[in-house]
């Protein structure tokens, strides 16, 4: 199993699964371009940006459920949402090591670093992949991924959600203070997947991550004493200043524009590199990698919570066309008809920001929106397969929900069981 970014990226290359560009791109829409080229092929994408060339920057890095399978070495689709949900009650041990033995300070700024400007709404230039690692005034420790928008040399605006990290930040402001932090940024799939997760406050997520890696080693940051993970490739010290300026636009999940906000200040002081690393991670805003890093542990959740309503899930997908958080397509083996209508209630329940369930049977193929649509149309009766629950809890990051209130749809495209002979595709023989 690989324990750092590079090992991962030369399993992939031993699979077939990365595509090398030879020529430097420009940071301004051209590596979005090739990026969505390789997306499309699931693909991982290794190439340079000119200006920039001393980082080998990676794009794609876990853009499909295999490739998750792979980063945390388990054979199939359940075993990997099974570490999610262990995740929820066990920790994995860190083993600190020295920091001088793996980085060295440089004379680099941000300015220096490839932060990419995606589309051309975007408000500057962002690096994509920053997982911030901080640190509450009792103790408490957090590893989050934020997006990162160059202002100049040590400046950058960071788009900090109201969660654990914010609490941090609120707290120091409250006394006046700025929140110290350590930005690393080219780290192991498995790290990227516990930073994405929300486990309860509290929980640290590299400690997640040491669960998923069967260990992690770790070194502290020489300022501001901050663990972070030994292999990443770049780590910045710094701070969250009191100082806030507008951030964005910036293409969210959903591949429309976040609001413009007054967000915190990063402050850069030093930036170190790791000796045997010179990989950069590039996400790309709304592609299949994005969705995965926010989705996957929420599919894992939804998996759990009808595995406990129904007898039998044999999948579930966060679709691609609904952003990999909105939509739900849930295959099932039914006891009694009324599971599925279960099932619907239990995904709902496992996600507050699904908007979209449709429950079909194990005839179904999923991951193909053609079968999916045939289940609709041939084993769905609007009269009596649909559930609408109006104005409950939505996704924030959907455009059409009204102060994060949406309506929901389950769709029950399951064939009844005393007349399933009905419903059967026809099928060519092997």
């Amino acid at each position: 199993m690989s324990k750092s970014l590079k090992e991962f990226i030369d399993k992939l290359r031993s699979l077939g699964l990365i595509a090398e560009h030879g020529e430097a791109l420009s940071d301004v829409y051209e590596v979005t371009k090739v990026l969505w080229g390789d997306d499309d092929k699931e693909l991982t994408s290794l190439f340079r940006v000119k200006g920039k060339e001393r980082f080998l920057c990676v794009g794609n890095l876990v853009n499909s459920r295999r490739k998750v399978m792979t980063a945390l070495g388990v054979p199939d689709i359940v075993s990997a949402y099974r570490m999610f949900i262990e995740a929820e009650t066990k920790r994995g041990k860190l083993r600190e090591v020295g920091f001088s033995d793996y980085f060295k300070r440089t004379d680099l700024t941000l300015s220096k670093l490839p932060a990419i400007k995606f589309y051309e709404g975007d408000g500057g230039r962002y690096i994509t992949s920053a997982i911030f690692i901080s640190r509450s005034l009792d103790g408490v420790l957090n590893a989050s991924i934020h997006r990162v928008m160059i202002i100049d040399e040590n400046k950058a605006a960071v788009r900090v959600v109201p969660r654990h990290l914010y609490r941090m930040y609120l707290e120091r402001v409250k006394r006046g203070e700025d929140l110290p932090v350590a930005v690393v940024i080219g780290v192991h799939p498995a790290v990227m997947l516990a930073s994405a997760f929300s486990p309860p406050y509290g929980v640290f997520e590299l400690e997640i991550a040491s669960l998923f890696l069967n260990g992690l080693d770790v070194v502290r940051t020489p300022k501001h004493d901050l663990p972070i993970p030994a292999h990443a490739s770049v780590v910045i010290e710094g701070y969250l200043s009191r100082e806030r300026v507008k951030e964005g636009p910036f293409v969210d999940l959903l591949m429309t524009y976040d609001e413009v906000r007054m967000e915190p200040v990063f402050v850069a002081e030093s930036i170190y590199i790791n000796k045997q690393s010179n990989l950069f991670h590039v996400i790309l805003p709304g592609g299949r990698e994005h969705q995965i890093l926010m989705g996957f542990p929420r599919e894992a959740a939804i998996w759990y919570s009808v595995s406990k309503v129904v007898p039998k899930v044999k999948a579930v997908r966060l679709t691609y066309g609904g952003s990999g958080w909105l939509h739900a397509v849930i295959a099932i083996e039914k006891n009694v008809d009324g599971d599925a209508k279960n099932a619907i209630l239990a995904a709902f329940a496992a996600h507050p920001s699904l908007k979209h369930v449709v429950v079909v049977d194990t005839d179904i193929d999923v991951d193909n929106p053609h079968d999916v649509e045939w289940a609709i149309a041939t084993r769905a009766q609007a009269s009596k397969d649909l559930i609408i629950i109006k104005s409950a809890r939505g996704s924030s990051l959907d455009p059409s929900a009204f102060k994060g209130i949406t309506d929901k749809i389950g769709i029950d495209a399951t064939a009844p069981i005393a007349d399933r002979e009905r419903y059967i595709k026809a099928k060519i023989p092997k």
